[in-house]
């Protein structure tokens, strides 16, 4: 699988780990455990860690795209973390389909991605 879920700070943190290439299957199997989270807990915050992340099947992407509108207003922060400069502009790019604020960290930079995302820093 290329998503692993990670619940932190009582569901008030969603720490999301991707690898490969995401599929529509890891979508189904992602989207009702966020959508259960934020049932639970209203809004929530949330990092985005990739590693060695290759992006989406078209599938993928579709899902993607549903999820973005479905949630516009259920995530407070979005941390991205990654390794790649189309990682980076993964940030920009998702902008439109959030009111979240999103913060993009490098690699080397997730325990100041996880600060933030946990609210313990501006």
């Amino acid at each position: 699988m290329a998503v692993d879920i990670l619940e932190q700070m009582d569901g008030k943190v969603l720490e999301v780990h991707l690898t490969g290439k995401l599929t529509e299957e890891d979508y189904g199997a992602f989207v009702p455990k966020v959508e259960e989270l934020i049932a639970r807990r209203g809004k929530i915050n949330m990092l985005v860690r990739m590693k060695d992340f290759h992006g989406w099947d078209a599938a993928a992407l579709w899902e993607d795209l549903k999820f973005d509108i479905r949630h516009f207003r259920d995530i407070e922060r979005l941390a991205l973390v990654g390794e790649k400069a189309w990682q980076k502009g993964m940030g920009i790019f998702c902008k439109p389909f959030t009111t979240a604020e999103v913060r993009y960290y490098e690699t080397g930079e997730e325990d100041r991605a996880r600060a933030w995302v946990q609210g313990e820093v501006d």
